[in-house]
Parts: structure tokens; C-alpha cells; sequence
């Protein structure tokens, strides 16, 4: 009999044998003793030759599935881990620096990796079964898991994790990984100091979530700022933050509550600044609108190729929730609620980069009128180790920028104005 076999009896005795409620009540240590004790009797009734280390995995295995999240467990502690995309008890990958890789992980069956999706649901207040096959949740450390079960999802349970780094990303940081210059940061920094409206869009896994975070740092600690999100994975720092995150109908279809809700309760909360984790529907109207009524220094996110594919898609979103209003209105709203777009992209080595910093300039005709300040430009010869190299290049500010006014009522023109000319030397 192979160890998984012996594990999976084990397994079934303990379990059967575990009063759950127990369980709860005592530490991981103790928790730890007993499952030692259980399992050498076992091991010594059935006379199982097993090793005194294959004896700690049983342990520590049953321990993760009991208290923790089974197989998950280990690459959840796994620092080095960024992504984990699980198509099945027996296809798991993960993403560490920027790749993708199979992981040596596999689930007993179905029906464990089922239980361990409705735990990570049921901890926050969501459901997932047969009436609710798809479910997005957040694990106690803002990690952001999305649920697709049968049948829905046909080879069996998939889970998505993006997990959530303890130590926040700054800009600086950035910078380091190469991810931009340091004079887009200062550009940056200014920007979010000065009270801009900035929508940051990229694709899945681009980073958009950590230059969010990263940008609020610079939001002043008197001001009170509303976050808005479909699962709340926002830090930030500042002592004035009120968190609110949607809730899906129960189990009788009731007590849904959407972002866009939110956005409109939020604006009776007396915010100064909105921050919606990502814009994808009906409620990018009542975000523009709050722009556009006093609540300058708002943010969002938004899923998008480029700086203009970007406003086509809010205006998309717009018309989901006024089919009625006309094209030329919904523009000149976005216009002058929209401040900048920071264009972020996932190269194919897996670096992160911010490909284009744009300002909204206004309209002319019909047209939107977009400024681009900075951007990432490849070098197109293939370096040895692969890596994505390039510069980063600015043809300097507009003299008519709603940048440059902030930055001079602000006193940071000087500042701004040395950010430019450090960029044009590069």
C-alpha cells in the first residue's frame, strides 16, 4: 500500500473520530499532540511501515486541513508565490516571479478541494454550491480568491488566488524593480498629493491593486477616504479609512448589495476621496459623477489594453447604467472628471511595468483629447537573459495641464518642473 493510500485511511479515521467543535477550541500545538498520538496508534494497530518523517507530513497534513486550507496551506506561506490557479484536485499552479509553473501539490479528491472552497466562502460571509456556482472571496490576510465550481467548471473545482503581499509596495520600490522611473514616480507622487482623478488600467495580474496602494500613501492623513471593492484588499495607511465591500444575494435572492450602491451611499458618508477597487459596471456613472462634484483625488482601477481603450471602456460602463444619455454628454463628463491614466502591462518575462502615464486633456469636436507624458519604450533587440529592457521617455509637460495648476496651487510646481527635466536627460 503507497503512503497516499495509508494517509488517505488515516485521514478518514481521524476524521470520522474528530468532534469539530473540539477542534475549534484548542491551539495548533495541542491540536498537533493529538493528531501524533492518534496517528501512531493507528500506525502500530495496522503495522504500517511508515518513517518517523512521513509520520510529521501526516501531522502537519491533517493539522493544514483541520485549522488552515489542506495542500493550499504551503503555498499560501510561501512568500515567493504570487499567483495560485488550482483547475482540479490535480492540476494546481502558481506564478512566482512573473511565471507560471506546476506546483507539486495535488488534493485528495473532489470533495476535499469542494470543502476547502466553501470554507474560504463561508469565512467571509459568501456561499458557493450547485444555485451559486461562482463566488468571489478574501482570505484573513486580503489575499483575493475567485470560486467556480461544477458545473460551471467542468473538470472540477477552480480556484484563483492573488495573494497579498504583508509588506506594501511603495513607489520606490517600484522603481527598483525597474517597474518605472524615478522621475514618473515623483510625477506620480505629485499627482496623488495634488488631489488628481486617476483611473490605472492594465491587464489581469498587471499590478494595478499595488499602484493603488502605492499611490495612496500619499493621500494627507486628514483627509476621510471611502474604499469600495468587490472583496477588500486594500491597505492603506492613513487613520481616516472607512472599508465597505458588496454583498451577493442569499439564498432567497435577496440582500444584494453592488458597488454601485456603495458609490451612491459613499457620497452621503462626506468622503474626500472614493477609491473603487475596480470599476466594471453600472457603478463607473455614479464614481464620475462623484468626480465631478467636489470629490477630486478619486481613484479606481479598470481592466484595459490602453490609456484611450481605457475611456472607451468607462464609457461602456456608462452607458450601462444610462442607455439614454448621449454619447457626446457621457464624454464630456468623463472629460472633466478624469484627470490621468497609468497604463500598466505584464511583459512576456514577467516584469511589471507602468507602459504610459496619459493625461486628459479635454475634447475637441467629438473627440477626447489625450496627452501622453511619459512612456516605457522597448529596445527591440533581444537581450541574452531575456529580460524586456528599454527607457523611459517624457516630451515634457503641457503648459495648459491641469497637473501643472494643482502642482502650482499645491507649491509643488518647482518639484514637478524637476521631475520633467531629470526625464528629458535620461
Amino acid at each position: 500500500m503507497g503512503t497516499k493510500e495509508v494517509y488517505v485511511k488515516i485521514r478518514k479515521q481521524v476524521f470520522d473520530a474528530l468532534d469539530p467543535n473540539v477542534v475549534a477550541d484548542v491551539s495548533r500545538e495541542e491540536l498537533e499532540k493529538q493528531l501524533e498520538s492518534a496517528i501512531e496508534l493507528l500506525i502500530n494497530r495496522e503495522q504500517w511501515p511508515l518513517s518517523s518523517t512521513v509520520k510529521k507530513e501526516f501531522v502537519k497534513y491533517l493539522t493544514d486541513e483541520l485549522i488552515g486550507l489542506g495542500p493550499l496551506q504551503n503555498l499560501l506561506d510561501d512568500e515567493t508565490i504570487t499567483d495560485i490557479m488550482i483547475n482540479g484536485p490535480d492540476s494546481v499552479y502558481i506564478e512566482r516571479n512573473g511565471l507560471v509553473e506546476r506546483a507539486p501539490v495535488t488534493f485528495i479528491d473532489e470533495n476535499q478541494l469542494r470543502e476547502i472552497a466553501k470554507r474560504i466562502a463561508s469565512r467571509v460571509g459568501r456561499r458557493v454550491d450547485e444555485s451559486s456556482p461562482t463566488c468571489d472571496a478574501r482570505l484573513e490576510d486580503g489575499s483575493r480568491v475567485n470560486i467556480v465550481i461544477p458545473p460551471i467548471s467542468i473538470d472540477g473545482t477552480a480556484i484563483s488566488i492573488r495573494k497579498f503581499k504583508k509588506q506594501s509596495i511603495d513607489l520606490q520600490k517600484l522603481c527598483e524593480f525597474g517597474a518605472m522611473s524615478p522621475e514618473m514616480a515623483q510625477l506620480l507622487m505629485i499627482a496623488a498629493h495634488c488631489r488628481l482623478n486617476i483611473l490605472i488600467s492594465g491587464g489581469t495580474g498587471s499590478g494595478k491593486t499595488t499602484m493603488l496602494n502605492a499611490l495612496s500613501q500619499f493621500i494627507g492623513e486628514n483627509e476621510r477616504i471611502i474604499t469600495i471593492e468587490d472583496a477588500a484588499e486594500l491597505r492603506l495607511q492613513q487613520p481616516h479609512v472607512v472599508r465597505l465591500e458588496t454583498r451577493t444575494a442569499g439564498i432567497e435572492n435577496t440582500g444584494l448589495v453592488d458597488q454601485r450602491d456603495l458609490v451612491i451611499n459613499s457620497l452621503r458618508m462626506r468622503p474626500d476621496r472614493i477609491i473603487v477597487g475596480e470599476c466594471r459596471g453600472a457603478e463607473a456613472f455614479e464614481m464620475l459623477q462623484a468626480m465631478n462634484t467636489g470629490h477630486d483625488g478619486s481613484m479606481s482601477t479598470l481592466h484595459a489594453n490602453t490609456p484611450r481603450d481605457a475611456l472607451a471602456r468607462v464609457e461602456s460602463m456608462v452607458m450601462m447604467a444610462n442607455s439614454n444619455l448621449p454619447l457626446e454628454a457621457i464624454r464630456r463628463t468623463i472629460v472633466s472628471a478624469v484627470d490621468l491614466v497609468i497604463q500598466i502591462s505584464r511583459l512576456h518575462d514577467g516584469s511589471r511595468k507602468v507602459m504610459s502615464i496619459t493625461e486628459v486633456v479635454g475634447l475637441e469636436g467629438s473627440n477626447v483629447v489625450m496627452e501622453e507624458i511619459f512612456r516605457f519604450q522597448p529596445m527591440y533587440q533581444q537581450s541574452s537573459d531575456g529580460k524586456v529592457r528599454g527607457n523611459y521617455v517624457t516630451a515634457g509637460l503641457m503648459q495648459r495641464s491641469v497637473l501643472m495648476e494643482k502642482a502650482r496651487f499645491f507649491g509643488l510646481e518647482d518639484k514637478l518642473s524637476s521631475a520633467f527635466k531629470a526625464g528629458e536627460e535620461r
